[in-house]
C-alpha cells in the first residue's frame, strides 16, 4: 500500500508508525507494539486456564500521531505548524 500510494504521490494516513518510517506522510493509532504486548498477555491467561469467552475487551487508551517532512516535502505540501506541534514525533 505504501509504495502505491507513494507511485500514485497520494498524501496517506497510517495506523501505525512503521509506515511512516518507511516513507509514509502521517500516521495516528495506538503502537503496533502495545498491541503486540495485550496478544502475549491474553495468551498467558487463556494458558493458565481462563476461556476466552471471559476475557475482557481491551481498547487503545494511547495514541500517537507521527508526521514524515521528507515525504510531505515529495508530495508538494506544507505541514502546518500547529499540526507539527501537536504531533508525538516528527520525522525530519
Amino acid at each position: 500500500m505504501l509504495n502505491s500510494a507513494s507511485r500514485h504521490r497520494l498524501p496517506t494516513i497510517y495506523a501505525w508508525r512503521e509506515y511512516v518510517a518507511a516513507g509514509g506522510l502521517i500516521s495516528y493509532g495506538s503502537r503496533i507494539t502495545d498491541a503486540w504486548h495485550q496478544v502475549g498477555v491474553y495468551f498467558g491467561r487463556i494458558l493458565r486456564g481462563e476461556k476466552p469467552a471471559d476475557l475482557p475487551i481491551v481498547q487503545p487508551t494511547k495514541f500517537e500521531m507521527i508526521i514524515n517532512l521528507q515525504a510531505a516535502k515529495a508530495l508538494g505540501l506544507t505541514v502546518p505548524n500547529n499540526l507539527l506541534v501537536t504531533g508525538d514525533e516528527v520525522i525530519e
